[in-house]
């Protein structure tokens, strides 16, 4: 399924994206106080490459010797390399996902051969253990690990302090055991700098580490966690994934990368991480000890408050020979999220219709913060249609438990086109009859329009050709052209008028 060599390591992605010109060194010394946001924002809304700042200049105007790299999946093009494909083999990759989450039985030998792409993404999700590693060969212990070595960002004006934006955070449920990889979470969560040796894990209570936490905090141990900074691309973007709950993010990394993930003993903590990772960072999560978060900018365009979330003791900093600082900004879109949701979108797109088959199409508008809006295209058959899909997708999966506003339209309609939508809004729905309206269901507590932090609306809207029951009136004819009018306009103008069709 992969076209793509393997990226084993962040390094080995950064020659792909050198070898095709989508990568750029940046020798100006440039601040990672809110400068560096501003650059990254400009080269990201013009498609440009990666960048590589080798020598970003700390809050206190020294220069760190470790070099920042910003827009590592600033077009959709880049995302899907990290996932070992081109953009045209996204869908190819959405059923092959698809089908790894829930196989159907062969049907005879030669279907079972057909399988055996996926049956090595299966075995390639088996790690090696090493005993060395690159991540290792420099390690700080005690109170020789100090986070003021890390060039990290100070994003936006309003935030509190500098910010670590892209960790792949690890840990594990209390009562398991280091080697159990498949009992591990991996996620990207926001963690500050709080001083030289903690930092701030700010996790949702849905998420995966929060949950882990819990079980630990709940017998009132610390919790033994890794920062993975600078991990190889199909880890970072697995960690993004919204995998199911019995899914490790680090076996499901090998699926993608075609390669056995290599993981090596942290130094100070009982965890395996990525051994051909830049920077790890080990410690322990208080089960008690809490600090404000915040306020940072974040996806939605605004400032979130302040609010309590555990401290994390730093107990060993380790990282590579001459290691790189991954990093990103999240703020209104576009930003590196919503690229990589966009991507997402399609890959989710087959599972999406395993479950509810009548689904043509879907989109999540990266301007609606990539999940708070979608527009659904479905194969209508009978009435009352449109609601089941909706209702559906806001039950199927946890994704859309954030989402607020769904349209369903025609199969023949462009959920991505807004002059479509717009133009169904107008003569297919009508409000006292098209629209559903539920209250008090789960939101995104940063959703400051919601009434209650975490509680709010969601509507529905039905914008398809109304049928049977559904209406009482004779439903008008969509008026379109003849194909062979159509083509011989197009030939004439391209004829007569050349530049009207370049």
């Amino acid at each position: 399924m992969r076209t793509h060599p393997p990226f084993p390591s962040l390094r080995q992605f950064l020659n792909w994206c050198l070898s095709t010109g989508q990568f750029q060194r940046v020798s100006d010394p440039v601040s990672v106080r809110h400068q560096m946001t501003a650059v990254h924002r400009t080269v990201l809304e013009a498609g440009g490459p990666v960048l590589q700042f080798d020598h970003p200049v700390l809050a206190g105007g020294q220069v760190s010797d470790i070099p920042v790299v910003l827009n590592l999946f600033g077009t959709s093009e880049r995302v899907a390399a990290g996932l070992g494909v081109p953009q045209d083999g996204l869908d190819n990759l959405g059923s092959f996902l698809a089908a790894l989450r829930s196989p159907p039985p062969p049907d005879g030998l030669r279907d079972a051969l057909s399988r055996w792409p996926m049956l090595m993404a299966a075995l390639a999700t088996r790690p090696k253990m090493v005993k060395t590693a690159p991540v290792q060969a420099i390690a700080c212990e005690g109170a020789d690990a100090n986070l003021d070595i890390l060039p990290v960002q100070t994003h936006w004006p309003g935030d509190a302090g500098p910010l670590i934006t892209w960790p792949v955070v690890i840990t594990r449920p209390h009562g398991s055991v280091p080697e159990n990889i498949n009992s591990y979470n991996a996620g990207v969560y926001r963690t500050q700098v709080l001083d030289r040796s903690r930092l701030i894990m700010r996790w949702l209570p849905h998420r995966g580490g929060a949950a882990h936490h819990r079980g630990w905090a709940g017998r009132g141990e610390p919790m033994p966690a890794a920062v993975v900074l600078g991990a190889d691309p199909a880890t970072l973007l697995s960690a993004a994934l919204p995998l199911p709950e019995t899914v490790s993010e680090l076996t499901f990394a090998g699926a993608l990368s075609g390669a056995r993930p290599r993981l090596v003993p942290c130094k100070t903590i009982p965890l395996l991480v990525p051994a051909d990772a830049e920077i790890v960072l080990e410690g322990w999560v208080s089960a008690s000890e809490t600090a404000p978060e915040g306020p940072f900018g974040d996806h939605t365009g605004y400032y979130n408050p302040a609010e309590p979330f555990p401290v994390m003791q730093v107990s060993a900093v380790t990282h590579r020979e001459n290691p790189l600082y991954l990093s990103t900004y999240t703020g209104r879109p576009p930003d590196e999220p919503a690229v990589i949701g966009e991507v997402f979108n399609r890959l989710a797109l087959p599972t999406v219709r395993a479950q509810i088959p009548e689904i043509r199409d879907l989109w999540l508008p990266p301007a609606a913060c990539s999940y708070r809006i979608a527009i659904v295209s479905i194969d209508k058959r009978y009435p009352g249609q449109a609601r089941r899909v909706m209702m559906a997708l806001w039950g199927m999966l946890p994704q859309f438990n954030y989402t607020k506003m769904m349209i369903a339209v025609d199969a023949e309609i462009d959920p991505r086109n807004w002059d479509d939508i717009a133009w169904v809004l107008a003569t297919r729905m009508d409000p006292s009859r098209d629209v559903m309206v539920l209250e008090n269901t789960p939101m995104d507590y940063l959703d400051f329009a919601s009434p209650k932090p975490g509680l709010a609306g969601k509507i529905g809207i039905d914008a398809t050709t109304k049928t049977g029951s559904e209406t009482v009136r004779e439903w008008g004819g969509v008026m379109r052209a003849d194909a062979k009018d159509q083509a011989f306009a197009a030939e004439l103008v391209s004829r007569l008028m050349p530049e009207l069709m370049s």
